[in-house]
């Protein structure tokens, strides 16, 4: 009977206490840190876009206005490429998402502005504001500024487009420039696991172009000479005075045949000999290039000289260029920008000396030409045009001469006949 009693006593007691646990205040959870931090960026971007229906972009100086938002991505699953692994301390950090407009190695014509946009989110813990920017760090500039205020805020877990306007360079060949981003106290950071490497702009310079000049097949328009005595043109091989032929089908120093002109050249045979070849003037526009092949000819196993370009200005004669060349086996293209003569009008000479003593140097050019860029010239095809206008010209005048003539003789011939005869 005790037992039962204690029994029910000990159930009241438990049912008391519950009572009280469920009556009495309860501790304070444990907040969700990614979802507290999740409401907050989406908070801050409605306030944004709440605030003037759009995001808070202004015109940068210099460049076009931006149409680009800045978009909210509150978490990872919207992101469109997973960002990398970021410190969790890290205040600024970036995430290249994509090249919105020229991807790396887009072809760009010469001199032309483009305006190339990034794609970039923020990583790190801190807004990125408009007192933050994009910087230039090195590479090719391509004539962009040399730092641009970003647009609007950026909140961690956003990215935002950022435009900068470009000028292709008048020269053919690829181009990379490297940028950074600049925070409020002028420290750079950028992508990457560390948040320290810099994203580019990624161009390849063409366009089309011509040659302006063939100095193999105008190689007797220059005045040749061992620097001393004139040569004549084309020279005969063996002369000891030196001289110069054209090769249609020039052997070179490896042994391959090329089906491009080639002008071979021999200097005087002496100890330091030379030849040189100057040519008719020339007005050089600026992106001119310079290019042939230098080497010995075929079996030429001694051959050791020096290839010069020289150019006469103002009745001086200065050195633009040279290459030392010793049969080896291979050969060196020389691709020369003219630029620095721009608006010049010189005259090119085609200079080979003899490394010491002439021991057989048969030193070839093979085509050297200048290219220019742009399309030939109308003037590049006048027989065209002149006997395109010559041609009509008879044709009409006899055709008129011979159907006037024919018909109104034969009428006054048979009129004045038949009238005196009774």
């Amino acid at each position: 009977m005790l037992s039962r009693k204690s029994t029910i006593i000990l159930s009241i007691v438990v049912i008391f206490m519950a009572q009280l646990a469920c009556n009495a205040p309860g501790n304070t959870a444990t907040p969700d840190t990614f979802a507290t931090l999740n409401g907050l960026y989406t908070a801050s971007a409605q306030t944004l876009i709440s605030a003037t229906g759009q995001p808070a972009f202004s015109p940068t100086p210099g460049l076009p206005l931006p149409t680009m938002t800045v978009n909210v991505v509150p978490s990872a699953t919207k992101t469109p490429i997973p960002a990398g692994p970021v410190p969790a301390s890290k205040c600024d950090a970036a995430h290249f998402l994509d090249d919105v407009t020229y991807a790396d190695g887009s072809l760009v014509p010469r001199n032309n502005t483009f305006v190339k946009i990034w794609r970039i989110k923020n990583i790190g813990t801190c807004s990125w504001t408009t007192s933050y920017a994009l910087v230039f760090t090195s590479g090719d500039s391509m004539s962009g500024p040399s730092a641009v205020a970003l647009a609007g805020t950026v909140n961690p877990g956003q990215y935002i487009d950022i435009p900068v306007t470009f000028t292709a360079p008048n020269k053919d060949g690829s181009y990379r420039g490297y940028w950074k981003l600049r925070n409020a106290a002028g420290v750079l950071f950028g992508i990457g696991d560390t948040a320290d490497t810099a994203f580019w702009v990624d161009i390849k310079v063409g366009g089309p172009s011509f040659v302006a000049y063939e100095f193999a097949n105008n190689f007797c328009n220059a005045e040749w000479s061992n620097n001393s005595d004139a040569l004549s043109c084309p020279g005969a091989d063996g002369d000891s005075k030196g001289f110069v032929l054209k090769l249609n089908s020039p052997k070179m120093e490896n042994g391959t045949t090329e089906d491009e002109p080639g002008l071979l050249t021999f200097p005087q045979n002496k100890n330091d000999g030379q030849i040189s070849g100057k040519f008719p003037p020339f007005t050089v526009q600026y992106g001119d290039r310079f290019r042939t092949i230098v080497n010995c000819q075929y079996d030429a196993k001694k051959c050791n000289v020096t290839f010069r370009l020289d150019y006469k200005l103002n009745g001086n004669t200065y050195n633009l260029a040279s290459w030392q060349e010793a049969y080896e086996g291979s050969y060196y293209p020389v691709d020369l920008d003219l630029s620095s003569l721009a608006g010049q009008t010189v005259k090119f000479t085609l200079v080979v000396s003899a490394n010491g003593a002439n021991n057989g140097d048969y030193a070839l050019w093979l085509n050297p030409h200048i290219v220019r860029q742009g399309n030939p010239p109308p003037t590049q095809t006048p027989t065209t045009t002149s006997t395109g206008t010559i041609t009509p010209t008879p044709t009409i005048t006899s055709t008129v001469t011979s159907t006037a003539t024919s018909t109104p003789t034969a009428t006054q011939t048979a009129t004045p006949t038949s009238t005196p005869t009774p």
